[in-house]
């Protein structure tokens, strides 16, 4: 039987939140604390479960990125892994390359967009990114996102999209949050909050 090795990005193979950071390195802390006092409320409401995540969180893609170029946001993108490494927890890294060493599948399943995490694992071949992907028309960012935000069961569901016969392969699933929950219960062994050694 084959083995799928999926792990979440942000707070499990990281040891920081990829968005909030980014978003600096991008716009700057200024532009984000303005957002963030003006959508207090939703926050608070999405907090309570009241509010919808992927509505919130395309809000504040669509008010950072919305007009960068997807190669202006892609270079950011590079830059923004080259300068931030150390954000990857080293022993997460090593499961990854020892999960492809072995020729197991490694998925990152990730509610982060892929554009700015695919380079964060330049050095390793054969990852599949199964992530929230952002909208672009005509090579522009427009803010949204293709489908829904990689989160809590969606996160079940890309992986069902892309390795149906869920009978043909034992899973391994890594997380740390509330958004990791069925995709942890989903999987044949699951690791909550690993590799904080």
């Amino acid at each position: 039987m084959r083995k799928i090795y999926a792990f979440d990005f942000d707070g499990t193979i990281t040891n920081s939140d990829s968005l909030i950071a980014i978003i600096r390195y991008v716009s700057g802390s200024r532009r984000l604390l303005l957002w963030i006092l003006s959508h207090l409320h939703l926050l608070l409401l999405m907090k309570a479960g009241l509010y919808s995540n992927n509505k919130l969180k395309q809000q504040l893609c669509r008010h950072i990125f919305a007009g960068m170029t997807e190669d202006a946001l892609s270079s950011k993108a590079e830059a923004f892994a080259n300068d931030n490494a150390h954000i990857i927890r080293p022993q997460a890294m090593k499961m990854i390359k020892s999960a492809l060493a072995e020729g197991s599948t490694v998925c990152i399943i990730s509610a982060s967009p892929s554009i700015w995490v695919r380079p964060f694992f330049r050095s390793c071949s054969g990852i599949e990114f199964l992530c929230t992907e952002m909208e672009s028309s005509r090579g522009v960012i427009t803010g949204r996102f293709i489908g829904s935000n990689c989160y809590g069961q969606e996160k079940v569901n890309r992986l069902l999209l892309h390795h149906p016969d869920r009978y043909t392969y034992e899973l391994t699933a890594f997380g740390d949050s509330r958004g990791d929950r069925e995709l942890l219960a989903f999987a044949d062994y699951s690791h909550y909050k690993p590799f904080r050694t």
